[in-house]
């Protein structure tokens, strides 16, 4: 679920989609009630049937660590160098905004190097080698940790590592080489453990302990302020009268054959509705930067949802507009607006 996070009760929804399993941060599963007698290295069952899988502190710190997680190595390229800040302005003006504003065009040429001002070349062969270096080193201390495991619990443990996708390959750039150098090793380089999903663990290993996992998500302090605090609450009536607006328009044309214009327009009116309920919007607000374009996002794709609902109830979607909103927002393209029913 997005953030990591858990409310209790939110199981019982995910029990009626017929969801089987879902992620937390590891203190969900360590508070849970009652406390499991694995930890995180188990999943739980809650109460309304779905499994609930803790993620692993140690293996995550790899990775996640800003003092000594790998994508922090001097050898990686640098995310923050990028040649619409580094080049001349005159011969960098073609390739960034029109009013001649810098921006981040993708074409970075240094690495991390240290903790310095001065960054060095990047060094693509070198950087690649690093990755590969990292992926052995990640293998290496599962291999011991699942040992020590398997030691102590007397039953095959499972060792959660779920990341956000945009660490690899974004501020990341060479984690996708690190993930396939890792699973190239674990298949040819080892024989102590082997990759398996949530639900083929589930499948071999179907009994496991009843309890109820603690409130909690990934973010800073392992709660919820980072998206629900003074900066950012303002969102949530509006958001919540989006939804019940949302529901209000499925359940009134779900069951009918809406014409290929207004179905267009329920659709879209989703997609604006789960873009404006994007946590990135809370957090920048909450963290501070770039915040008037959070609020910018969130306005207009409220905005988007207000006016498509107007014209949806009054018969009279505006095909322009429609349009309009579909080339700006091209995402979820087979996206069900009957779901909200």
């Amino acid at each position: 679920m997005p953030e990591c996070a858990y409310y209790p009760g939110v199981e019982h929804h995910l029990q009626e989609a017929e969801i089987r399993w879902f992620i937390v941060d590891a203190h969900g599963v360590l508070y849970a009630e009652p406390r499991p007698a694995y930890g995180v290295f188990a999943p739980i069952f809650t109460p309304a049937g779905p499994a609930a899988f803790g993620r692993d502190i140690e293996s995550s710190k790899q990775v996640w660590s800003a003092e000594e997680g790998y994508p922090g190595d001097g050898e990686y390229r640098d995310f923050y160098r990028d040649c619409g800040f580094d080049l001349d302005h005159d011969y960098i003006r073609p390739y960034i905004q029109p009013n001649g504003m810098r921006k981040f065009t993708g074409l970075k040429y240094h690495r991390i190097t240290g903790r310095t001002p001065h960054k060095e070349p990047y060094r693509p062969h070198l950087a690649r080698q690093r990755a590969a270096d990292h992926a052995a080193n990640f293998m290496f201390n599962r291999e011991k940790q699942i040992e020590h495991l398997r030691g102590v619990m007397g039953t095959e443990p499972i060792v959660l590592c779920p990341y956000d996708a945009e660490l690899y390959g974004h501020w990341w750039y060479e984690g996708p080489i690190f993930l396939d150098y890792l699973f190239r090793k674990s298949a040819h380089d080892q024989k102590t453990f082997s990759m398996i999903t949530p639900s083929e663990f589930l499948t071999r290993h179907d009994t496991h302990q009843l309890a109820t996992p603690s409130a909690s998500s990934w973010g800073n302090e392992g709660h919820w302020s980072v998206w629900l605090e003074g900066s950012n609450s303002w969102i949530y009536p509006h958001l919540h009268l989006a939804t019940v607006r949302m529901i209000e328009l499925a359940g009134r044309f779900c069951n009918a054959h809406p014409h290929p214009l207004l179905d267009r327009a329920l659709r879209q009116a989703a997609r604006e509705l789960l873009l404006a309920q994007s946590s990135d919007w809370a957090f920048i607000m909450k963290t501070g930067t770039m915040v008037p374009y959070a609020v910018k996002r969130t306005k207009d794709h409220l905005l988007r949802f207000q006016r498509l609902y107007e014209q949806i109830l009054a018969n009279r979607v505006e095909e322009s507009f429609l349009g309009n909103c579909e080339w700006r927002n091209p995402i979820f393209l087979d996206l069900d607006w009957r779901v909200y029913a």
